[in-house]
């Protein structure tokens, strides 16, 4: 792909996203949603590989219909009430059906199925993108509007964390395990979402770096499985050392940074009397922690056998840029100590 087609493609990509960011007319945040999901498929599609190409069907089928739910549901909630602004949704069927089109959109469960299937088929650059800035857009509507049944977006959110826990129990394949992850994380959010909208933006932001750093670690290590974790400390030692904190960061283990926002949503749902709620989120935590486990002890204290008279790998040059993935390492490790500080901006 040429470097011209490439900006191109990233520029719609950003301005999709942020048209939909700033409207309040549900026709623009459609077509900002339109715009996002065109720009990514020729970057999801560069490879040529079958794969990539069954995983780029799989995603503009799922995104399109999707899209089209939520234009039906705006149009009937026009019909109904005469309002197209985004925070005017007072009709329960038009906005249940737009909540169930934005899950769709970003891998809430029960809509999940088509995320880790997705994610597999992609690169590891790709699949950043698609677990991180593709999920700024719905997530921001999924906030504007306020469901007239929070039982909805109670039950999406345990769905999710459960799906996502046990999900990625059985699998080798590391965007699988980072597709789950996502699932549980936006499950995480979707909970505390319309009790604490601010609390539910730090913590996908926190996220973002988490996911950031993981999806930095694993291209640096050119892994994509969990046998291939075990070669990683012949290429980068140091690296090796520090992923395995970077895996319990998302999982949710103090005193990293992950910690933070699962004991911020933890105790609202406890002032929000969700005390089974708040019990049953942090069970499922606990899933999702043992395959995060899983990988850190393929990479530390599992040795592949090596040929002593073979080349060091980690002696030679790496022409990749390590500054990004030092920067949101050392952020995912080293957050936690500002809680207090996030708290006051949140009650600011």
């Amino acid at each position: 792909m040429s470097p011209f087609t490439l900006l191109i493609l990233l520029f719609s990509l950003g301005m999709g996203t942020i048209i939909t960011m700033t409207s309040s007319h549900w026709l623009l945040a459609w077509m900002g949603l339109e715009i996002n999901t065109l720009a990514i498929i020729p970057l999801m599609a560069q490879k040529h590989h079958p794969r990539a190409v069954e995983a780029t069907t799989k995603y503009f089928l799922t995104q399109a219909t999707a899209a089209a739910m939520l234009l039906f549901a705006s149009t009937t909630n026009a019909w109904i009430t005469g309002q197209w602004e985004i925070q005017q949704m007072t009709h329960p069927l038009p906005t249940t059906i737009i909540t169930l089109a934005l899950a769709l959109k970003i891998g809430l469960a029960p809509t999940h199925a088509w995320l880790p299937e997705v994610l597999q088929g992609l690169d590891l650059t790709t699949g950043l993108i698609l677990s991180t800035w593709q999920k700024l857009a719905p997530f921001t509507l999924l906030m504007q509007i306020h469901p007239t049944n929070p039982t909805l977006l109670i039950l999406l959110g345990l769905t999710s964390t459960l799906v996502g826990g046990w999900g990625g129990l059985n699998q080798t394949q590391l965007r699988k395990i980072l597709a789950y992850s996502s699932i549980a994380h936006l499950g995480w959010m979707t909970l505390i979402m319309q009790f604490l909208p601010s609390l539910a933006f730090m913590t996908l932001l926190t996220y973002f770096i988490m996911t950031f750093s993981t999806f930095l670690v694993f291209k640096l290590n050119n892994t994509t499985n969990i046998n291939t974790l075990a070669t990683s400390w012949t290429k980068t030692p140091l690296l090796t050392a520090l992923t395995p904190l970077v895996l319990l960061s998302l999982g949710g283990l103090p005193p990293l940074t992950g910690f933070m926002p699962k004991w911020l949503i933890l105790q609202e749902l406890s002032k929000q009397e969700l005390a089974l709620v708040a019990t049953t989120a942090a069970l499922t935590a606990l899933l999702s922690l043992y395959f995060y486990l899983r990988l850190s002890y393929a990479m530390t204290l599992t040795m592949s056998p090596n040929n002593t008279s073979s080349i060091t790998c980690w002696r030679l040059y790496s022409t990749q840029h390590t500054l990004p993935t030092a920067t949101s390492i050392t952020a995912t490790l080293l957050l936690l100590p500002i809680t207090p500080a996030v708290i006051a901006v949140m009650n600011y």
